[in-house]
């Protein structure tokens, strides 16, 4: 029984290795795409995301049947609960990616335009998004509670930067009326890498109560309660 359990969670563990591979290599070609103005990347994106559904679908079904077969306990039993929830994320970032490709495609991006983007740090946004997303993973790899904690610090630059850019988009189209459409549709990537932030974020935290059994979307509710009061 204890060997069927073993492999069983080994599956899995390969599986979320798989679908996290999946998910950096679309949110890399999306980075790659809108800053290099590249539709026939932004095409392979997209047609890629069946791939992302797909897999989400396979890996929750593999968890929900170990759970429902041997019924953990413990840590294992955390642990099926952590990779529902991260699978979630991860499939939620692939949306992401493919959100941004389809802006390249949809907005016929051109090298002028990608000016305007690097000016606001639209580069700067993806290089967090994807340390913050390899650091998380490194979480898991390694059970460093510390390196999954030191995320979160990150999201605060990339909230800063998200602010930046709104403003930055603003004033361009007051001077630039013509491109308003165009500032409008690129404040939509700003806010879906904005919110990529917080589901990896999630991811983080999930990876902390898998390792550690704390749960660290309480304690945020607490101190805000707090905050409230105050």
């Amino acid at each position: 029984m204890v060997k069927f359990v073993e492999v069983e969670l080994d599956t899995i563990k390969k599986e979320i290795e798989q679908m996290w591979t999946l998910v950096r290599q679309q949110l890399e070609d999306s980075c790659k795409a809108v800053c290099c103005a590249d539709e026939k990347l932004a095409d392979k994106v997209v047609s890629r995301e069946k791939r992302v559904n797909a897999f989400e679908l396979k890996i929750d079904s593999d968890i929900e049947d170990f759970i429902a077969l041997y019924n953990p306990v413990a840590v294992d039993l955390r642990f099926a609960l952590a990779m529902l929830k991260i699978n979630t994320g991860l499939e939620r970032l692939g949306d992401y990616a493919e959100g941004i490709a389809r802006f390249v495609i949809r907005t016929g991006i051109r090298k002028e335009d990608t000016v305007l983007l690097t000016d606001l740090k639209l580069k700067e946004c993806f290089d967090i998004i994807l340390e913050m997303f390899n650091m998380t993973f490194e979480a898991l790899k390694s059970g460093n509670i510390g390196i999954a904690k030191s995320v979160f610090e990150k999201d605060d630059r990339l909230d800063n930067l998200y602010y930046g850019a709104i403003d930055g988009l603003a004033a361009f189209t007051e001077k630039h009326p013509e491109k308003a459409h165009f500032c409008i549709e690129a404040s939509g990537v700003f806010r879906k890498l904005e919110r990529a932030g917080d589901h990896i974020n999630n991811l983080s935290e999930e990876t902390v109560f898998y390792i550690d059994a704390e749960v660290l979307k309480h304690k945020s509710l607490k101190a805000e309660d707090k905050d409230a009061e105050a």
